[in-house]
């Protein structure tokens, strides 16, 4: 499974983004879990958000494994922004963009 997380907005208005493979990793399934319940909490569209916030948009692509949330074989896209983040959501950005390239 593939996680990326393009993150705008905040008070400097730049962009970030960050992939993360799942693959071979020892907290794989943990990742699957996170990412599943992020896209399923999270929006189809950019919410509004708060000035100087950031958005997030969330990315999902089945791997070999073929795990995705939903169980479909197209990515599943979600939104959502600060400061309404759900704990899922918050886990897994701070993991992508920490640990993603």
């Amino acid at each position: 499974m593939r996680i990326t997380v393009i993150r705008t907005g905040g008070f400097g208005g730049l962009s970030r983004r960050a992939t993360l493979d799942t693959a071979g990793r020892p907290d794989a399934e943990e990742l699957a879990h996170l990412a599943d319940q992020a896209v399923r909490e999270g929006l189809s569209e950019a919410p509004m958000g708060v000035p100087d916030g950031f958005h997030y948009e969330v990315s999902i692509e089945s791997g070999s494994s073929g795990h995705r949330p939903g169980g479909a074989s197209r990515p599943a896209t979600a939104h959502f922004a600060d400061p309404k983040l759900t704990e899922a959501q918050s886990a897994l950005v701070r993991k992508v963009l920490k640990e993603g390239a």
